[in-house]
């Protein structure tokens, strides 16, 4: 039997965990998102410096933790274990930045002053990773297609398409605030989707 979180907090947490969790409770979903949406966007946004990257990185993060409510335990607390995922994340998409922005080589100097090149991983796939790629994007596309219309629509134009917000309020000729909360409610439901879709493998 799992321990039970000391605090008032933290059962609040671990209470709405379980409703997700085991019953699908769309509200304890929505409850925790409510509770923590804030600080996690306010991390990410000290980390990236991008209000729109801490946006989608925050959803993307939330989308992640409830995609593994299975592996929370309460010996951390809810808000513990999800800002790990969150920095862990936050962390990742920099790297991945970064190494976008690095040249194919490096030069480094020794202490006798004799430079040599040596090269920097590139993001370059290869074939077999092209394969796997491939093939991720394919389910991730059906995937897509069970969402409603409207959220399959906007879904692709932001990550398929890789409009801005902007550009996408425009092409669907949609007040920017509307489009920002049927992406946030799209990714809600794919993550759903996305867990339906773990538990039938």
């Amino acid at each position: 039997m799992e321990p039970f979180p000391s605090n008032e907090k933290a059962q609040r947490d671990y209470r709405l965990v379980i409703a997700a969790r085991d019953k699908g409770d769309q509200r304890a979903y929505a409850d925790l998102m409510r509770f923590y949406r804030e600080p996690i966007y306010l991390m990410l946004l000290r980390m990236t410096h991008s209000p729109v990257d801490a946006d989608d990185l925050t959803m993307e993060a939330f989308s992640k933790a409830f995609c593994q409510l299975s592996t929370y335990t309460p010996q951390n607390t809810f808000a513990t274990w999800l800002f790990a995922i969150a920095s862990n994340h936050g962390i990742d998409f920099i790297r991945r930045q970064r190494l976008r922005l690095l040249p194919l080589n490096a030069v480094s100097v020794t202490d006798d002053n004799e430079t040599f090149e040596y090269p920097i991983p590139t993001n370059d796939p290869n074939p077999e990773e092209e394969l796997i790629t491939r093939q991720r994007d394919h389910i991730v596309r059906q995937l897509v297609d069970r969402l409603a219309p409207r959220y399959r629509r906007i879904v692709r134009l932001r990550y398929f398409d890789e409009l801005s917000y902007d550009e996408i309020a425009d092409r669907l000729n949609l007040p920017l605030g509307t489009v920002k909360i049927q992406l946030r409610r799209a990714r809600i439901l794919l993550a759903e989707i996305i867990k339906s879709h773990k538990q039938s493998l």
